[in-house]
C-alpha cells in the first residue's frame, strides 16, 4: 500500500511538474507574441514616412518648371503695351500742324512787326512770319493797308504784283508802307495801321506805329527781302 501510495505521490508531483512547464512556456508564448506585433505594428510608420519625404522631393524637383513658365508670360505682356500709345500720339500732332498747308494766310496765321525806316524820305517797314506749326501762302496780290477810322487804304507802289510767297517756320515777308506821299502840310495824325490779307480777311490786326501823318499813302508788294520793300516814288 505505502508502495502504491508513494508512486502516486510521484506521479502527481511529476504531473504538477510538467503543468508548470507548460504554464510557464505558454505565458513565454505570448510575451513573445506581443513584442513580434509591437514590432510588427511599428514596421508600418516607418513605412508611411518615406512615400512623405518622396512626395516632398517630387515638389522641389516641380519648383523650378513652375518659375520658368511665369518668365515668359511677363516679358510678352510687357512689349506691345508701348506701340497703341506711341501711334496715337504721332497722329494727332502731324493732323493739327498740317491742317492749313497749302492754304491761303490769314492775319490772324501770321506774327507781326513793324520798324521805322529813314530811306525814301521815311517808312514803315512791316514784317509776318507764320505762326507756330502753320504753313500758309501769302498771294501775289497787294497787301491790304488802311489808316483810321474812315478806312483810307494804301495805293500801290509797284505798277506789276509780286509772286505769291509761302510762310513757314523762320521764313519772313516784308512790306514797305510810306504814310505821307504829298509835299503839303495837311493831313491826319494817327498812331496805328490796319493790315489784312486780301480785302476779303475777316480777322485783320491793328499794329502800333508811333505818331505818323497820313496823306495818299503807298504799300510795295510782299518781298522776301527788306531791302526790296522799300517804297521809293
Amino acid at each position: 500500500m505505502f508502495g502504491n501510495r508513494n508512486r502516486r505521490s510521484a506521479l502527481l508531483a511529476s504531473a504538477a511538474l510538467v503543468g508548470g512547464a507548460l504554464l510557464m512556456t505558454a505565458c513565454q508564448d505570448t510575451d513573445g507574441g506581443v513584442d513580434s506585433g509591437a514590432a510588427q505594428s511599428s514596421s508600418p510608420s516607418a513605412g508611411t514616412g518615406s512615400p512623405s519625404a518622396s512626395a516632398s522631393e517630387d515638389a522641389a524637383s516641380d519648383g523650378p518648371s513652375d518659375a520658368a513658365s511665369d518668365a515668359p508670360t511677363s516679358g510678352a505682356s510687357d512689349e506691345p503695351a508701348a506701340s497703341p500709345s506711341a501711334g496715337s500720339g504721332s497722329g494727332g500732332g502731324s493732323g493739327s500742324k498740317g491742317s492749313r498747308v497749302g492754304q491761303v494766310c490769314g492775319a490772324n496765321d501770321l506774327s507781326w512787326s513793324t520798324r521805322s525806316e529813314s530811306q525814301a524820305g521815311g517808312y514803315i517797314l512791316v514784317m509776318a512770319k507764320a505762326k507756330s506749326g502753320i504753313t500758309c501762302v501769302l498771294p501775289a496780290a497787294l497787301p491790304t493797308v488802311a489808316f483810321g477810322s474812315d478806312g483810307t487804304e494804301a495805293g500801290p507802289v509797284e505798277q506789276a504784283v509780286g509772286k505769291q510767297i509761302t510762310l513757314s517756320g523762320g521764313t519772313v515777308a516784308y512790306a514797305g508802307v510810306n504814310p505821307k506821299t504829298t509835299n503839303t502840310d495837311g493831313g491826319k495824325e494817327l498812331d496805328s495801321i490796319i493790315l489784312a490779307i486780301g480785302n476779303d480777311d475777316p480777322n485783320p490786326v491793328s499794329l502800333k506805329v508811333g505818331t505818323i501823318t497820313v496823306d495818299k499813302p503807298v504799300v510795295t508788294n510782299w518781298h522776301t527781302a527788306p531791302k526790296d520793300a522799300v517804297p521809293f516814288n
